[in-house]
């Protein structure tokens, strides 16, 4: 195992003691700012999900660490969970859904997205006997409750005069996804990778575009506080110009950090190369993602799941990201 997988896993096995002590301290900036001020390298806490190739970056940090910042991983099962997690100081950072990051901001918690991390990881998958969208009137279809794939689902919907009562729609948790369809247990889904890639792989189809809408591939992004921002933005700056170098390393660089993550973390390597054909890894925050970030709060309001949507300003800093 290489130095920066032993690392890694050292981390990983230290994830419930990182949780617990900086649950403790009850500050978003805590850990970040223990050694901050003096010169000293600042210890950060990044969030993410595990075992997930576009959640993958901040295993890697440590390797493209900007100089004076260091980093700590813990693993979370959600991102609602992660989203919560920067809210309430439990880490300082965290790669978790845009989805999950505008309904907290449209409740007034203190999150602020610096940097993008990855687009796309949709697909509307059918089987057979749905070939356009029109078809699924009448069928099961799974979908992800409360997630942008929800949203972009509701969407292409409506654009195609597809009314959602007349479908039976199952919320599913998605990593019971593929399982669902190759069963039969559902007929169609709007869902996630990897469970795309295995629904495809046992012989599903894509119904049509996912990303055809106003939101288009908007999916993930780095997140933390407004305080943090205001508290220390040469720290923010720091943590960006290392999630922005991981980045672009892991896009050029898949044969390289792949296998190590499955090593890791386990999974089937040719799905994961699969799911990642259909994944935009990126850090930088251009006028189009923010009006898809826009797009995305508004279609909220519109389906319910949020009351009023936050503006772009509100919820991007565009500040710290890499120019597109």
């Amino acid at each position: 195992m290489s130095p920066s997988a032993v690392r890694r896993a050292i981390a990983g096995s230290a994830v419930a003691t990182v949780v617990l002590s900086l649950a403790a301290c009850g500050s978003d900036s805590d850990s970040a700012e223990a050694s901050g001020g003096s010169g000293e390298t600042q210890t950060v806490t990044v969030g993410t999900l595990r075992g997930q190739p576009h959640f993958y970056a901040p295993f890697l940090y440590e390797d493209h660490a900007v100089d004076g910042v260091e980093f700590e991983v813990v693993t979370l099962d959600s991102t609602p969970a992660l989203t919560d997690a920067v809210s309430s100081g439990t880490v300082d950072f965290a790669i978790t859904g845009i989805t999950a990051t505008i309904s907290g901001i449209s409740q007034d918690r203190d999150l602020t997205i610096v940097a993008s991390a990855a687009d796309g990881g949709s697909g509307f998958i059918g089987g057979d006997d749905i070939q356009s969208v029109a078809d699924l009137a009448g069928k099961k279809v799974g979908y992800i409750q409360g997630s942008a794939p929800e949203v972009a689902m509701r969407l292409i919907l409506a654009e195609n005069d597809v009314d959602p009562s007349s479908l039976e729609l199952v919320a599913v948790p998605p990593p019971e996804m593929a399982s669902a369809f190759n069963s039969g247990s559902v007929d169609a889904f709007f869902g996630t990778e990897i469970a795309v890639s295995l629904a495809t792989a046992a012989g599903g189809h894509a119904i049509t575009d996912p990303y055809d809408t106003p939101i288009g591939k908007v999916n993930i992004g780095l997140v933390t506080t407004g305080s943090m921002v205001t508290d220390d933005p040469e720290l923010v700056q720091k943590v960006v110009d290392t999630h922005a170098a991981t980045t672009e390393y892991m896009t050029d660089n898949i044969d390289e950090w792949l296998p190590e993550m499955v090593q890791e973390f386990g999974g089937d390597q040719a799905v994961l190369e699969s799911a990642l054909e259909n994944f935009w890894l990126r850090a930088d925050l251009s006028e189009e993602y923010q009006g898809q970030v826009e797009a995305l709060a508004g279609a909220m309001v519109d389906l319910g799941l949020i009351e009023t949507a936050p503006t772009a300003d509100e919820l991007v800093d565009a500040s710290f990201a890499p120019e597109s």
